[in-house]
């Protein structure tokens, strides 16, 4: 059976006999098993074989070994669902000639059904010279590639030597600069190491002349009433010598830890206590302190909590009795103050609330600046360093300080160490 036998058309016997035979792709015409039953002679020239060569023969013979194998399940696919399509889809296919060698090739098929039985064709293209033409473009390509990259090593080449030229010029206007803010650094560090020794020769001729003046004043008293039996005036003075000796030393104390913190000198050492040591901790601090309340101040205390808290002790005591001193000293005779110390799982929790002069809504924004004293608190005796100390000794352990003011009613400061 040829395409002659098929398509014959009265008038015109060898028309499709020759589009078949002189066609300038290869035609391979099969039937439902799969045999070779026309090759024309495009297909002959492609292959090497003669059509005599693959009659009858499985269509597997022009294909690679790699393949045989797995295009016969192919090719039952296509007989059950025959319709036109191209073949690969993207991958490269190729055949087998009869001397065994291997060319690629792009394949598309097509059926026709006569006398009920359907008959494959498929239409093959060698396209070996379109690939080697493929081929010298994407050498082409890879030559451009590498010409490409030449040229970008050539320009980093050159921008490094631009960079290196100018390099000696950043590193001279850099230095310059440095040198520039070192020196305007250096300016301002005198400036505010001169600031603060005014601001500290002025705080302690005044605040040093207070309990000076007290101290000489009842030490004359004392003499005076030394012969007198009047001991009543004798333990006033006496009292009062007490209180301004100690006056003068919590101004030192304050000097001290404020230099101390400057220098790094003061380090965190947390310990574990149980609850009850902290409270009977600042049970203690309450104790110093109370000696001097003025007359009628009362001090209540709060603790609530249980188990064991990591926290340094010492500094946790000295905070406490910053705050308290500054609640006594702003809080009016026979005023109130309460603490409260609160321990749970996540923090501890130290609160003292006083009914004092309180604090203006100006002076909170600079309330714990160094020297710093409120507007209403320049007649009471004090280094304005406490409250800086304190901010300081909180940041040691991590926590936080808040607080609540108002003029005339009274202050209440929090602190927070996180546990």
């Amino acid at each position: 059976m040829n395409i002659k036998e098929i398509n014959d058309t009265p008038g015109q016997p060898n028309m499709f006999e020759a589009l078949f035979s002189h066609a300038t792709i290869g035609i391979v015409v099969t039937n439902m098993q799969g045999l070779i039953i026309n090759f024309n002679k495009q297909a002959e020239k492609d292959f090497g074989y003669t059509r005599d060569e693959v009659m009858n023969r499985p269509m597997e013979i022009l294909l690679p070994p790699s393949i045989k194998g797995h295009h016969i399940s192919y090719r039952d696919g296509f007989y059950k669902n025959p319709g036109p399509r191209a073949m690969g889809h993207g991958r490269d296919l190729y055949a087998e000639k009869k001397d065994g060698s291997v060319f690629p090739v792009e394949v598309s098929l097509s059926n026709y059904i006569l006398d009920g039985e359907l008959f494959v064709i498929a239409f093959i293209i060698n396209i070996t010279v379109r690939k080697q033409h493929e081929q010298i473009v994407l050498e082409q390509k890879m030559e451009l590639e590498k010409v490409t990259r030449e040229i970008k090593q050539m320009n980093v080449s050159l921008e490094k030597k631009i960079d290196d030229r100018t390099k000696m010029l950043r590193e001279t206007l850099s230095a310059l600069e440095q040198s520039k803010l070192e020196l305007s650094d250096a300016l301002k560090e005198e400036k505010d190491l001169g600031d603060m020794k005014s601001k500290f020769v002025s705080m302690a001729s005044h605040e040093f002349k207070t309990p000076l003046s007290t101290i000489l004043s009842s030490s004359f008293l004392l003499e005076k009433y030394n012969d007198l039996n009047e001991p009543a005036k004798r333990i006033k003075h006496i009292n009062r010598i007490k209180h301004a000796v100690n006056d003068m030393k919590m101004i030192l104390d304050d000097f001290l830890s404020s230099d101390k913190l400057d220098e790094g000198i003061v380090q965190t050492k947390p310990i574990y206590i149980s609850a009850e040591k902290c409270f009977e901790e600042l049970n203690d601090v309450v104790q110093e302190m109370a000696a001097h309340r003025k007359e009628g101040q009362t001090i209540e205390t709060n603790y609530q909590g249980t188990g064991v808290i990591f926290v340094d002790e010492r500094l946790l005591k000295n905070i406490c009795i910053n705050l308290l001193s500054n609640a006594i000293k702003f809080s009016p005779e026979y005023g109130v103050i309460k603490i409260s110390c609160t321990i749970n799982p996540s923090e501890v929790v130290l609160s003292i609330r006083d009914n004092g002069i309180g604090i203006s809504e100006e002076d909170q924004k600079h309330l714990f600046e160094r020297f710093f004293r409120a507007q209403n608190a320049v007649n009471i005796q004090g280094t304005g360093l406490g409250l800086n100390i304190v901010v300081r000794y909180v940041q040691l352990m991590n926590g936080s300080i808040e607080f609540e003011s108002n003029l005339d009613s009274g202050s209440v400061f929090t602190v927070r160490i996180p546990q």
